[in-house]
């Protein structure tokens, strides 16, 4: 690395949830000092508007007409990453069941997906030591010149076990159900379908630890960074 300065490097891990890819992603942008974007919440937040607003989910042209009406900033400090809509701190009102159970609808907008790609795209190109982005699509549609890209997976049965232990009291069973219907619709969906990028680096973290998992993805970043 010349005068000592590591290159910027772009990082799109992606896959279903319940496979720690936010836990990882943020661990590892703090290790390598760089940003980090949760694309996730920002799907949550405008759903959370949309809600808030009394806009009819059921109704996808509805949902376009108003795609571009809230105002979303995410923060992209690993160690506190904030988000807010209109200037209204959300990062606990996304995670509610209510946002949850209808992100999918909201999210399969066309509209909507192309307002929070455009946004995703600047806070990448701005970040100057680089970006740890999660989410669905980021290898696939987002950035898919990103320099490394990762696929998490895990069985259905260990990624409702950590759902169920982040949502306190919920049973693993109906949170695997709602997993399976959620990857079903996030991976059917026309636009930019949950998928892995052909040349995406996979990894399956049913047997790891999260510590592992970071370790593992580090590794991964460290080595396309010498290769700069």
């Amino acid at each position: 690395m010349e005068n000592g300065a590591a290159q910027p490097v772009i990082v799109a891990i992606d896959g279903p949830s319940g496979t720690g890819k936010s836990s990882t992603s943020k661990a590892v942008a703090a290790r390598l000092g760089l940003s980090y974007l949760d694309t996730g919440a920002q799907y949550r937040a405008i759903t959370w508007w949309m809600v808030n607003n009394g806009i009819d989910i059921e109704d996808p042209s509805a949902i376009a007409a108003v795609a571009g009406k809230p105002e979303i900033l995410s923060g992209t400090d690993p160690a506190a990453p904030t988000i807010t809509v209109d200037g209204t701190d959300v990062a606990g009102p996304i995670r509610t069941q209510e946002v949850t159970a209808k992100v999918s609808a909201v999210s399969a907008v066309p509209e909507v997906r192309a307002r929070i790609t455009e946004l995703q795209r600047s806070l990448a190109a701005s970040a100057e030591r680089g970006i740890v982005v999660e989410g669905r699509d980021i290898g696939t549609t987002v950035l898919p010149d990103a320099d490394l890209k990762i696929f998490l997976t895990a069985s259905p049965e260990a990624r409702a076990a950590r759902r169920s232990g982040e949502l306190k009291g919920t049973d693993v069973h109906s949170t695997r159900e709602a997993l399976i219907r959620r990857d079903a619709a996030d991976s059917s969906r026309k636009t930019s379908p949950l998928a892995k990028a052909d040349d995406a680096v996979e990894v399956d973290t049913t047997e790891l630890t999260l510590t592992q998992v970071i370790e593992c993805v580090v590794t991964l970043v460290e080595e396309k960074r010498a290769a700069k």
